[in-house]
């Protein structure tokens, strides 16, 4: 009898630390946000989202403000329609803008929220319309060798000799 219970209670410590396991992996690879906050959603589209994801963080002044909450296609503007979850005690001016950041040279991408002016605030179901793409490191990259090869070839007619 005394056996059996001490095997209970070393496998109901090892189901703890699995559960905690879990837990930790889920949260630190973004994939569980727990929050209880009340929010309020808002969309907005963009050129260009990148690598952005689902549950991204959503940040103003470097501080988490909502998440991400869904990714789409917009069809008719052929854009990608993002749709942001906003903690309901963080306020932001309708003329806000949002850009597409990363973290670090190589880190993963957040939507930073620059607020504006406006004497109303963002509510539920609105459309942020000034929105900046993410900047994809490809086509910095493509756009550098492309000048620089030009810039090394002669344009019309510069590098003639003058001795004729």
């Amino acid at each position: 009898m005394g056996r059996s219970k001490n095997d209970l209670w070393v496998g109901l410590f090892v189901l703890i630390g699995l559960g905690a396991l879990v837990f930790l992996a889920l949260q630190s690879a973004n994939l569980l946000s727990l929050s209880f906050q009340p929010t309020y959603r808002v969309t907005a589209n963009f050129d260009n989202i990148g690598g952005l994801k689902p549950k991204a963080a959503v940040r103003s002044a470097g501080v988490v403000v909502g998440r991400v909450a869904g990714i789409g296609f917009d069809d008719q503007r052929y854009q990608a329609r993002v749709s942001l979850d906003l903690d309901s005690r963080y306020h932001f001016p309708k003329d806000s803008s949002l850009k597409i950041l990363t973290s670090g040279l190589l880190g993963e991408q957040y939507i930073g929220v620059e607020p504006g002016a406006d004497d109303k605030n963002l509510a539920s179901g609105d459309n942020v319309t000034q929105t900046q793409s993410a900047v994809v490191l490809e086509n910095l990259i493509s756009q550098f060798l492309y000048n620089s090869a030009a810039g090394n070839s002669p344009a019309g007619g510069k590098g003639a000799s003058a001795d004729k």
